[in-house]
């Protein structure tokens, strides 16, 4: 298997990253080539908290599968549209598969909105046990070992690329890293696809509403601001996020950040999150 660019550098999305970075250690490797067009990355998270208290990061979600790798709760996880949280205490490290957007369907051949809050055996699409994926990636063999396990298990099912697929991958890019781009129609219009098919191939391959991935990416991007203090008039950020109401820009940062952005510029961001996601990514 070819592989090129091995590892490569953790990007924000990670409330606080550089808090979490005293605490934990986060390594995300790239996928054999044969695997790119379906994987964004392999992810490592390593910790070594006994004898301290446990530290909760708050992840900022996004519209990929991830298959998480941790001892017992080996699953597929589909996207969510809320915040969550890993308590991170002991010592300990988990393993895990971040799917490029749309690149989980290939291999799915199913809705990608039906794993929706229903995490997904290993057993069910891989010809692997999530014991023995444990068993393996979890031992202490070398990262570059286990890395080419995961090459090998994933090869073996490998499906034939999609056309949709590489097509919603390229739209929710587009999203990530234009800015600019708040509204469903400007996709629909950048991209000439009806506003309903948009919405079908969103369901079909991401698992989320295109108008849920640019809220998600927007708040994000207001996070980031505020985290590094390029910004301290919510009036302004609430503009250039296109909200004409501050309070409605507001109540949707608290309902995916977790606290509202005067608390998260005190760095105080509330408790309450999707705990069920088991992921660090």
């Amino acid at each position: 298997m070819k592989r090129t660019n091995q590892q490569i550098t953790p990007s924000l999305g990670i409330l606080h990253l550089d808090k979490g970075q005293l605490q934990y250690q986060l390594t995300r490797l790239l996928p054999a080539d044969e695997l790119k067009p379906f994987v964004r990355h392999y992810w490592m998270v390593s910790w070594n908290l006994e004898g301290s208290e446990s530290y909760p990061q708050h992840v900022v979600p996004n519209p990929c599968v991830n298959l998480v790798v941790e001892r017992n709760k080996t699953f597929f996880f589909g996207p969510s549209d809320r915040k969550f949280t890993y308590s991170i205490h002991g010592k300990d490290h988990v393993f895990g598969v971040k799917f490029k957007p749309g690149g989980f369907y290939p291999f799915l051949q199913a809705p990608v909105s039906t794993l929706y809050g229903k995490p997904l055996e290993v057993s069910s699409l891989l010809d692997v046990s999530a014991a023995s994926l444990e068993d393996v990636l979890l031992g202490d063999i070398p990262l570059e070992q286990k890395v080419k396990h995961m090459d090998q298990v994933l090869s073996a099912c490998l499906p034939a690329e999609d056309r949709e697929a590489n097509l919603i991958h390229n739209i929710v890019q587009h999203i990530e890293q234009d800015r600019d781009i708040l509204r469903v129609d400007e996709l629909s219009t950048r991209f000439n696809l009806h506003t309903r098919k948009l919405q079908r191939l969103f369901s079909q391959y991401v698992g989320l509403s295109p108008k849920t991935v640019i809220q998600l990416y927007r708040l994000q991007n207001a996070a980031e601001c505020i985290e590094q203090g390029l910004t301290c008039e919510l009036s302004q950020l609430s503009q250039d996020l296109g909200y004409h109401d501050q309070s409605h820009f507001i109540k949707d940062f608290k309902s995916v950040i977790g606290s509202t952005p005067e608390e998260y510029m005190q760095g105080s961001e509330s408790v309450p999150s999707d705990k069920s996601r088991s992921r660090l990514e």
